[in-house]
């Protein structure tokens, strides 16, 4: 059984019209599912815009749910409310992206992390303060610290502490939104080995939220591609990134730099912008921009089909076969 099951989740935010146009809807997440395994990392990349960061809170109720169902361990989040649901919140947190807006900076350490488990442990004071110290360390930081505020601490410190507040309640699943996006590159390698070696000794389950298919290709075990609020491409971290099956993961891929300067790699520069939500074309969503798009991909929507067979990568494209046979320099 896996820990979350995600089931053609939507969300919708409605746009309100004017007095001589009706209210629109913008899909944001259009039918996704998946499933996650305890104890694992799938990645999900995707352009900025695409519904990544609405899908990863929609997952933990931060964002309501236009239709589909989610559930972890067999018990459905979507459909609680009240108190039902934030005693489920144990099972489940998230990490933020920006680790200075996500900390009231009014608050000390000691009084982020005692707040978190005052609300949902039972642990008395000096429970309290001996699982903050425990979640310091856990984290690299000392119990020195716990009485400084947000601004005293660097942006990879602070989202250290964001990190044991997520880990507090010991939850089963959490939701990295970008968790590293507004690092600099030495302190995200760090925050990465960090959320490893956590995984490690808790068997906490990671959906890592990302646009740098690099990084996520370091942490992750498993990579879904998202556009337009659909989910592209999903398979193995090793056959996505090392051979797709989707001409928008194989545009992602060129744009990530490379390393040894004898590597060759050909940019594929995708014409016009993501067209928007509010309108999104007909078919396939991504033929607009597609070079490979043909008139089949204007009028029907490609499922998640698998890309080889007895191989875990499937890929939302008719044509996937040619896509792998793209040039071979990316």
């Amino acid at each position: 059984m896996p820990l979350l099951k995600v089931d053609k989740i939507s969300t919708s935010y409605r746009i309100r019209g004017s007095l001589f146009s009706p209210a629109k809807y913008l899909r944001a997440v259009d039918e996704v599912s998946f499933e996650l395994g305890a104890g694992e990392t799938l990645g999900l990349v995707g352009e900025s815009g695409c519904g990544k960061s609405t899908l990863g809170r929609t997952i933990i109720r931060l964002e309501k749910h236009s239709s589909g169902k989610v559930f972890i361990e067999d018990r459905e989040i979507t459909a609680l409310e009240g108190t039902e649901l934030r005693k489920a919140r144990n099972g489940f947190q998230m990490i933020f992206q920006d680790p200075y807006g996500s900390l009231n900076p009014r608050m000390t350490v000691f009084s982020t992390l005692e707040e978190v488990l005052s609300i949902h442990t039972r642990l008395d004071r000096e429970g309290r303060l001996k699982r903050i110290v425990e979640l310091l360390e856990m984290v690299g930081l000392n119990a020195e610290q716990m009485h400084r505020y947000p601004h005293q601490f660097s942006g990879g410190q602070r989202q250290r502490i964001g990190i044991a507040r997520a880990l507090a309640v010991e939850p089963k699943l959490i939701v990295a939104d970008e968790p590293v996006s507004a690092l600099d590159v030495s302190v995200q390698a760090q925050i990465i080995n960090l959320l490893i070696e956590i995984q490690k000794k808790t068997n906490v389950a990671f959906l890592f939220i990302a646009h740098d298919l690099a990084v996520v290709e370091h942490i992750s075990r498993r990579i879904m591609v998202m556009y337009l609020g659909r989910i592209v491409e999903d398979g193995l971290s090793a056959e996505v990134t090392g051979n797709p099956g989707h001409p928008y993961t194989k545009a992602l891929l060129s744009a990530v730099p490379v390393i040894d300067p004898m590597t060759k790699r050909s940019r594929i520069i995708l014409p016009g912008d993501v067209p928007s939500p509010l309108n999104p074309p007909s078919g396939c969503p991504f033929h607009p921009r597609c070079p490979l798009a043909r008139d089949k991909c204007k009028v029907d929507v490609p499922l998640l089909q698998p890309v080889k067979e007895g191989e875990f990568h499937f890929s939302a494209c008719f044509f996937h076969d040619e896509v792998r046979k793209m040039d071979r320099g990316i």
